[in-house]
């Protein structure tokens, strides 16, 4: 680790502050592109958007006329000699005065995506819809802080994780409120109470247990339920049912419909419930790729296509100073960190501009590398497909390629996609060909999702079949390309059917 830090130090060192900025910009996801522009227009002021979306621009595919390449830019740092030499012509439009409009539109993105809104998330946080609830309760003011405070330490997911002489230990520190341990618990049984049901537990077996007994108040019968949680929980987690069953004295039938009646349970009666308006819980696409007759058209997201351009008012001030004939130091340091703000202006939609144009070779690379799944959506069409494959075809750094792999995603037919799922190694089969480890692990998907759940396949019988179609595969690799796929052990997989 300490080895791969230093590597990457000494790259680092190697790029020049733009260059390093330039890298940054591309990691940024879509969804947080106009953060990053915002932040920018903030703390630049000859930086502005163009909210008339003007189109004539003679500059828009030349971002570095005029002006110095990302790459050489350098700030000035206000020495003597900068005063005496500041050479503002290259700011200047060579027909009309104007300063060239820096813009970043172009023609290779869909004018429908300009009306495309994501949907806004409002939902009721975990913890208002507890805290709405502590009106059923008969508290007085101690006890309702307590309560509150008992509430806001309940996880996400609904467990209350800390013990109660701690939390009777925090009531005293933080909010000087004396209670005991009984008090505590006692608020704790009635929150528990609250819906979701299992609210409150403080492992998954309390939980289990308080969705049964809410069941029962409804008049269900769920004592056996009950039971097998309380003495044979550790067998249920491994699903040693037969154990279950002498345990209980149960028939087939009876046991079936315990285990039912308990795998219907949440396990995370939190989990459903979201924080207010999380924007990651979207997934905001970069690219959209469309299957027009069987031609495939690529498109990049409208939001990584701001308007920019240099200000109106920088651009004035600019023709101000050269038709001066006194030029004064005052007018030469104003001028100069004019310059410095439209050379760093420029820079940055430069730097949009590369940021779009790396997105679009990445994505039209992997594209026409994987167009059999973009056409079908048949993942056993995956062809095998290394960083270094898309490095090789844009010309691009293998870091670059990484760093669009596993920061965008696309959108298509079948659904969105992190472009770090196209890439994956290669297997040999009995006739030589190299196939998609991708391919191989949505047979063995298939293969468990089709297996009889009294008697799921082994690992190794997973790998005789894998064997039997011709891919030559050992027993680990299957146990591996099952555990990326969260697949458990065939023993976690029975069912009771």
């Amino acid at each position: 680790m300490a080895l791969g830090q230093s590597l990457q130090q000494k790259l680092l060192q190697k790029l020049s502050p733009q260059q390093i900025q330039l890298m940054k910009l591309l990691q940024v996801p879509t969804a947080n592109l106009e953060e990053r522009i915002k932040e920018e227009l903030e703390a630049n002021p000859a930086l502005e958007v163009d909210e008339a979306h003007q189109d004539e621009d003679p500059y828009a595919d030349e971002f570095s006329d005029g002006a110095d390449d990302a790459d050489n830019y350098e700030e000035q740092d206000g020495s003597a000699d900068d005063y005496e030499n500041i050479d503002v012509t290259e700011y200047l439009h060579d027909d009309d005065g104007e300063i060239a409009e820096y813009k970043t539109r172009d023609e290779n993105y869909a004018d429908d995506d300009e009306n495309r809104q994501l949907p806004i998330k409002t939902e009721t946080s975990f913890y208002d819809l507890m805290v709405s609830q502590l009106g059923l309760l008969s508290l007085d003011d101690q006890q309702k802080k307590i309560a509150e405070h008992i509430i806001g330490s309940i996880d996400e997911d609904g467990y209350l994780r800390r013990d109660t002489p701690a939390l009777v230990d925090d009531l005293a520190f933080r909010q000087n409120i004396q209670t005991t341990v009984e008090e505590v618990d006692n608020i704790i049984t009635q929150i528990q109470q609250f819906d979701p049901p299992g609210v409150g537990a403080r492992d998954l077996p309390e939980c289990l247990l308080l969705q049964l007994r809410r069941q029962k108040h409804e008049g269900k019968d769920v004592d056996l339920a009950i039971t097998a949680i309380e003495k044979y929980f550790d067998e249920f987690t491994k699903k040693h049912y037969e154990k279950i069953q002498r345990g209980l004295g149960l028939e087939d039938e009876e046991l079936k419909e315990v285990m039912q009646q308990i795998i219907r349970l949440n396990p995370k009666p939190g989990g459903n419930i979201g924080s207010v308006n999380k924007a990651e819980s979207y997934v905001v696409p970069d690219f959209f790729i469309l299957n027009n007759n069987s031609k495939l058209e690529l498109t990049l997201n409208s939001r990584n296509a701001p308007e920019l351009r240099i200000s109106e008012g920088y651009k004035d001030m600019m023709k101000e100073y050269s038709r001066g004939t006194k030029k004064d130091r005052q007018q030469k340091e104003a001028v100069l960190f004019i310059k410095q703000k439209i050379d760093a202006a420029k820079w940055f939609i430069d730097a949009i501009k590369q940021r779009q144009h790396t997105l679009l070779d990445t994505m039209s690379a992997i594209m026409n590398h994987q167009e059999e799944f973009f056409l079908t959506g048949d993942e056993t069409t995956l062809k095998p497909m290394i960083l270094k494959d898309i490095a090789e075809i844009t010309q691009l750094d293998i870091s670059t390629v990484s760093r669009v792999a596993n920061s965008k995603f696309v959108q298509t037919e079948f659904g969105t996609y992190r472009l770090k799922f196209f890439f994956s190694e290669s297997l040999s089969t009995d006739s030589g060909e190299e196939v998609s480890t991708r391919e191989v692990k949505k047979i063995l998907s298939d293969m468990i999702e089709s297996e009889n759940k009294r008697h799921p396949f082994s690992d190794e019988k997973l790998t005789e079949l894998l064997q039997e179609k011709g891919y030559n595969i050992a027993r680990r690799t299957v146990a591996k390309y099952r555990e990326q796929l969260n697949i458990p052990v065939a023993r976690l997989r029975k069912e009771l059917i």
